[in-house]
Formats: structure tokens, C-alpha cells, sequence
């Protein structure tokens, strides 16, 4: 894809993540028009996370802590209240509620530190293709278009903020069994601002994408099955070292376990260089339909 003929989604995702401010500490938040059954669970951390920012200065988020508990409903705004818990001389701590129909829906522990020097190291990435190495997302999408149910086609071949290119892809109608890792390059489709708290947003709304997919990898199956329900619990995210979610990013993931109805999954993201950018865990619901 042309990336200079791909802004228009990354325009959207930037208006969706510019949230409204209501009242000291209180920001509304709308979802995409196209979204008819349930939020998108990147999309309330991109914008919690833009909320909590938005109470903060001179400190960057070192990381969040989230809890999905009511599927969201995409034809109303999201109202997102901001507590601040604590400004030290070092930390600042932020509590969001995501409420939606007079509930909360989502909450979320975010914490903000001062830029410091200190000790680094960290575990390098594996050793994988490079992503100009690999079938773009457009391409393996028109590809598979004639296998989608007609009725989604539209939406499966819409053009897209993320994109997304496994190092080894899974035929996402009759998947094969394999083990729980994957290991997939992720960059926005056109160029952000230089912004380090905006790529933070974005990479947090693009780490929900792939990561429940994980533990779907020993069971052999795909997310068109009708035999699985799955959805995201909790979230979990690190940032390390600061980065351009407009560069390519790997993003390294493997699921432990899964037990109980339950996939746990963690992912590690580097950038181009081989740095760690963050880090990332999920528990999602996996519950196997009758």
C-alpha cells in the first residue's frame, strides 16, 4: 500500500483518540460509525489513556493496568472520568472510569513518571523476516475477500489505520493446529506527529489487536468460528523506551495457558533497531459454545 494514499484512516484514528472535554476531568469519546455489535477494547484504552494524559504534564505513562468489564456499545459516546490519585516529585498515579448508559463499562490504572537515566538491558528479539519481506495486509486481505460472508466483505476489505504482517500467517478460516507464539510487524498506514504520549495511544490501541489470537494457536481455530466466544478481560501495558508507532514494530506474542475459559497472553514489542518498546499481557475470555 501507498502510504501517502492512506491517511484518511489514520486521520480517523487520531479524531477518535481527540476526545472532548466535558468538565475538569471528565473527556467524551464517540466510536467509529462502522462498529455495530461492540466497542472495540484498543479503542477505550487508547482513549483512556488519552484521558488520563490529558491531566498530566511533563511526565510520560510508564504503564496501565485495565479492566474490561461490560462490552461497550458503539452507537453512544463514552464518558471518561479521570481520579488524580497522586502528583509526587517523581510519579503521578491516574484512576479512569469509561462509563456508558449511567455504568461503568471500563477502568483503568495508568502511572506517569519524570524522564530519568538509569541501568538498561532487556531480551532481544528473535531472529524473523523483515517486513518489506512479507505480503502486505492489502494484498493477503483481496486475496482471501471471496472466501468472507458477503455480508462482511465490505467491512473486511475497508481501509485500515493498523497494518498488520505476520511473520508466519495462520489461514484465518481453517486454521492448523500450532504451538502459542506469533510473531507479527505492526506500523500505523500513514505517518503520526512527533509525539511520544499520541504513539503511546496508538500502540495501545493497536495491542489489542492480535493478542487474544494467541490462544486460539494450539486449538486450531480461527476468530470467523461460531464455536468459541471470546473477549478481552484485563490489559496490561509497559513502556520502556520511546518510539514512532509510523515505524515498523514487531510485535512478539505467546500464550502460557489457557484454562478455565481463559487464554493468557503476553508480547513483547521491538522496534526496527531490536530495542524493546514495551511489553505487553491479556487475559481473555475463550468459552467454547455449545
Amino acid at each position: 500500500m501507498d502510504r501517502t494514499d492512506s491517511s484518511a484512516p489514520v486521520r480517523d484514528l487520531l479524531k477518535l483518540l481527540d476526545l472532548e472535554p466535558i468538565e475538569e476531568n471528565i473527556f467524551r469519546g464517540v466510536s467509529p460509525k462502522d462498529r455495530s455489535q461492540r466497542v472495540f477494547g484498543g479503542q477505550v484504552l487508547g482513549q483512556a489513556l488519552v484521558a488520563a494524559q490529558r491531566t498530566v504534564t511533563g511526565r510520560i505513562c510508564h504503564s496501565l493496568h485495565a479492566y474490561f468489564l461490560i462490552a461497550g456499545d458503539p452507537k453512544v459516546p463514552i464518558l471518561y472520568e479521570v481520579d488524580r490519585s497522586r502528583d509526587g516529585t517523581s510519579f503521578s498515579s491516574r484512576r479512569v472510569v469509561a462509563i456508558q448508559h449511567g455504568r461503568p463499562i471500563f477502568h483503568m490504572s495508568v502511572s506517569f513518571q519524570i524522564v530519568e537515566p538509569g541501568l538498561e538491558h532487556q531480551i532481544d528479539p528473535p531472529k524473523v523476516p523483515p517486513p518489506d519481506k512479507l505480503p502486505s495486509e492489502d494484498d493477503f486481505r483481496r486475496k482471501m475477500a471471496d472466501k468472507v460472508p458477503e455480508e462482511m466483505r465490505d467491512y473486511f476489505l475497508r481501509p485500515r489505520p493498523i497494518e498488520l504482517r505476520p511473520v508466519d500467517r495462520t489461514d484465518i478460516f481453517a486454521p492448523q493446529k500450532r504451538p502459542p507464539h506469533q510473531a507479527v510487524w505492526v506500523r500505523t498506514t500513514a505517518p503520526l506527529p512527533d509525539d511520544t504520549s499520541l504513539n503511546q495511544c496508538v500502540l495501545a490501541y493497536a495491542s489489542d489487536m492480535t493478542l487474544l489470537d494467541t490462544s486460539l494457536l494450539p486449538h486450531g481455530i480461527g476468530w470467523f468460528s461460531k464455536k468459541i466466544q471470546m473477549a478481552s478481560i484485563d490489559h496490561a501495558m509497559w513502556f520502556h523506551r520511546s518510539f514512532k508507532a509510523d515505524e515498523w514494530l514487531l510485535y512478539v506474542q505467546d500464550s502460557p495457558s489457557a484454562s478455565g475459559a481463559r487464554g493468557f497472553n503476553r508480547g513483547l514489542i521491538y522496534d526496527s533497531r531490536g530495542m524493546l518498546v514495551a511489553s505487553v499481557a491479556q487475559e481473555g475470555l475463550m468459552r467454547v459454545r455449545d
